[in-house]
């Protein structure tokens, strides 16, 4: 992978993972909760269910590649579009409650919530499956791209969402505020939506 593809890569990353989901929600809930320290518990859980879901991910595409190469380009138009699609559903999600489980408080226990919550999510699978074949050259030997793109997502996974829990652990009354987290959330959706169009062009572009 080329230097400069590297660096979109990284940067489009953070944003991506920095955008409120199920797993942000769920860190911002336990922070809030039981303070930024006990939530990073909840973060390691949620980057050992994104390191599963690369790993499907990856075997996925690699078998792609492997059946039919000329699908690889329809699928990456899919993903431009479905992040559009998750952009809306995002912005629309901020008219639903906000709620914060403070039903148990042991280290273990918000991990495994973490994991739980992360590793079955389908949205996030179809999300990793579609950002991925964005920034991966089908010239270039696709495995040894891979070992230089999983690690780096899990990294940033793990130190934006950690972010996450320290912000909303230090400003714990705002993020009670449900118009303020409608806020962010509305936010997230535009920023997603202006991602997934500028693939879309990308795409066009090619």
């Amino acid at each position: 992978m080329e230097f400069p593809v590297y660096l979109a890569f990284f940067v489009a990353t953070t944003i991506m993972i920095a955008l409120p989901g199920p797993s942000v929600l769920l860190t911002v809930a336990h922070s809030v909760s039981f303070g930024w320290q006990r939530a990073l518990a909840t973060v390691a859980g949620e980057t050992m269910g994104i390191a599963v879901q690369l790993i499907i991910a990856a075997i996925g595409l690699t078998s792609l590649l492997n059946v039919v190469a000329g699908a690889f380009d329809w699928f990456r138009w899919a993903g431009a579009i479905y992040l559009v699609y998750l952009g809306i559903k995002q912005w629309r999600s901020a008219n639903e409650p906000l709620v914060f489980d403070t039903s148990s408080v042991s280290r273990t226990n918000l991990f495994v919530q973490g994991l739980v919550v992360t590793i079955p999510n389908p949205k996030s699978l179809i999300f990793i499956a579609a950002f991925l074949p964005q920034f991966i050259d089908t010239a270039r030997p696709v495995g040894l791209q891979l070992v230089l793109i999983v690690p780096t997502f899990l990294a940033i996974t793990f130190v934006v969402t950690s972010v996450w829990a320290l912000v909303a652990g230090n400003v714990s009354g705002y993020l009670r505020s449900q118009r303020a987290f409608q806020s962010v959330l509305r936010t997230a959706g535009g920023l997603m939506i202006i991602a997934g169009m500028g693939l879309a062009l990308a795409r066009r572009g090619k």
